[in-house]
Formats: structure tokens, C-alpha cells, sequence
């Protein structure tokens, strides 16, 4: 289990410590968190902000799409206080409904505005790179393609594999819809279907079939393929970014926000302020590979770093229709068979 004493944690249960005096409660309220995050990922972090503040947790896990569904079923109703999600898109589906508290600004300002809602409701709390995965084996580097919507040529037909079930790949495809518009991306989905695009389950499964030279080429996350690395250094695959801010490089954060419902706010918004402290983002960066939002927060090894990445970001909050219309033009595309 991760127990950082550096500094920074030190600096974290500090403030905390002042913001929960400052509430005139020596006993907070423990606090509900629903998480779209996996338990071996978030579990070592909540603990660590129960024993800095005495706040108790209790958890409920599981997608992310699926846990926002619940909270609008849940209304008014809804015990969760936190809610930490995998895609940004769940977050401004709630953020939409109205849903969401309105964060600290002590909690905003912590993160690049491109990193968190332009409506103050949710702040981002690590980024993933969107990023073409391909076999060194299989292709050659003039091969590759300088943007997304080159995938749909006849020279890529049948050789590059997507999850359009995965949540990443639903954030990919929200951000395309608003760069590119609604026309563009139903023509890049149906033409990836026609291409004969392989679909797989999840990232995982591409970048283990693209390293297995299954499939030459896929579309994923940056760090899966830094996890294969660090399990097999031999492994044949290799992440190519789209140059020029292409959106087929956008950066998809983890993110979290504050129930509007929520009856232990001050608590909420501790929790939200401890997740980016800088002992929590070393954790996201070191355990996952995925890009620290705080600055001064170094990526892992062999990461590069965003400021090298020629990479672009979006705010789901501004898109209309959100996630429940992404999900009916991937459905309708016939990517999902």
C-alpha cells in the first residue's frame, strides 16, 4: 500500500486540519464516494484521507457511465457526496442535470482551467493522452498517420483495432463531436466501421493484441502500453501521438465534483483538495502512468511530458446532448457489430 511521507503529504493533512477547524467540527461527517475509478486505485488514497482527518468513507464502485445513471435515478435522494469518475463525459452528463456543487475555488485553482469545468463544477485530477499503439514489427514509422481521420483510409482497412464500448474510446469520440462536429464524426465512425476496424472489449485487450502482432495498430490510452512495457520490456508495441493537436491525441482526465445534494460538503470538498495534493498525484503518476495535473508533480519514467506532447484538450460540459448522444452515434455506426 502507498504511504507517502514526503512533504507535500505533510503540507496536505495540515490544511486539511485548518479546514476542518475552521468548520467548527472536531467530528466531521463521514462522507459517501461513488467511483468510477477501481478500488486498487482509490482505496489507498481514501485511506490515507481518513487517517489525516479523522473523515470516514464509504465506497461504492463501479463505471462510471453506469454510476452518474444511478445519481440521476437517485435525484435528490442520492447519499453520495463525491463522485470520482474515469471520463469527463460522465461528469458533465451530471454537471448538465444540474447535479453538481459549485467547487472551492482554494480546490480549482490547483489545476490548469483546460483541466477542469468551465462552470466550476468539476476539476480534473490526472490526464490521459489519447495515442495510436502500433507493432514496431508490423509497421514502419513512415507509415504512420499524422491525424485521426486518416485511419479511414484503404491502407488502413482491417488494421487498426478500437473499443468503442470503452469509456475512453466514448470521451474520444465526445471530443471529436465537438472539435470536428456532429456530420464529421458520424462519417469518421461509419467509415471506420466499413474499414473493417477490429473491436476489442478494452485497452488492455488492444495493446495486448497489437503487442502479440494480432492486429498491427489500435487506439487507446497512453499508459497501457507503459504498463505492458513495465511487465515485459521486450514487448513490440509503441505509442505514437497525432501531431498538430490533432484531437486523436486529446487529453482525457479522471475527475472528480461535489453532489449537489450533499449534506457534508466541507468534508466533499476536502477529499477533492486531498486528491490533488501532491502526494496523491505522485501516486496517479507512478501506479498508472498517467499524467499528474498539479504542477511540479513530475510524470513517471519514460513518460513524456505534456509540455512535449503535441496533445489538445476539451471541456465536455459545453457539449450538447453529451454522453447519451455519443453513445447513439457509436451505436448506430456499426462499430459495435
Amino acid at each position: 500500500m502507498f504511504r507517502s511521507k514526503t512533504a507535500g503529504l505533510f503540507s496536505t493533512i495540515v490544511a486539511l486540519s485548518m479546514l476542518l477547524t475552521a468548520c467548527g467540527s472536531s467530528n466531521p461527517d463521514n462522507i459517501t464516494v461513488y467511483s468510477g475509478r477501481s478500488e486498487n486505485l482509490v482505496a489507498p488514497l481514501l485511506e490515507q484521507f481518513t487517517e489525516a482527518t479523522g473523515i470516514e468513507v464509504e465506497v461504492r464502485y463501479n463505471s462510471s457511465s453506469d454510476l452518474a445513471l444511478l445519481v440521476e435515478l437517485e435525484g435528490d435522494r442520492s447519499p453520495a457526496d463525491v463522485f470520482i469518475s474515469q471520463s469527463p463525459g460522465a461528469l458533465g452528463f451530471l454537471d448538465g442535470l444540474g447535479l453538481l456543487d459549485v467547487l472551492e475555488p482554494g480546490v480549482l485553482d490547483l489545476v490548469e482551467a483546460q483541466y477542469r469545468s468551465d462552470t466550476a463544477r468539476w476539476v480534473g485530477l490526472s490526464g490521459r493522452v489519447r495515442v495510436l499503439v502500433y507493432n514496431k514489427d508490423l509497421v514502419s514509422v513512415d507509415e504512420l498517420p499524422t491525424s485521426i481521420f486518416d485511419l479511414t483510409k484503404p491502407e488502413f482497412a482491417g488494421r487498426v483495432a478500437v473499443a468503442p464500448a470503452n469509456g475512453s474510446f466514448q470521451d474520444f469520440v465526445s471530443a471529436l463531436r465537438g472539435q470536428a462536429g456532429e456530420e464529421a464524426t458520424a462519417e469518421w465512425l461509419g467509415e471506420m466501421a466499413a474499414n473493417g476496424a477490429p473491436t476489442y472489449v478494452n485497452n488492455t485487450a488492444i495493446v495486448q493484441a497489437v503487442g502479440l502482432g494480432e492486429v498491427p495498430m489500435g487506439l487507446v490510452n497512453h499508459y497501457y502500453n507503459h504498463r505492458a512495457q513495465v511487465e515485459n520490456p521486450d514487448v513490440r508495441s509503441v505509442n505514437h501521438f497525432f501531431t498538430g493537436g490533432d484531437v486523436g491525441s486529446v487529453v482525457i482526465v479522471t475527475g472528480a465534483a461535489v453532489l449537489d445534494t450533499s449534506e457534508h460538503k466541507d468534508a466533499a470538498n476536502a477529499l477533492v483538495r486531498y486528491l490533488l495534493s501532491s502526494s496523491a498525484q505522485e501516486f496517479f503518476a507512478q501506479e498508472t502512468f498517467e499524467y499528474p495535473l498539479v504542477g511540479g508533480v513530475p510524470t513517471a519514467g519514460g513518460v513524456p511530458p505534456l509540455s512535449e506532447v503535441s496533445s489538445t484538450s476539451f471541456d465536455f460540459s459545453n457539449l450538447i446532448g453529451g454522453l447519451t448522444r455519443t453513445l447513439e452515434m457509436i451505436n448506430d455506426s456499426g462499430l459495435n457489430g
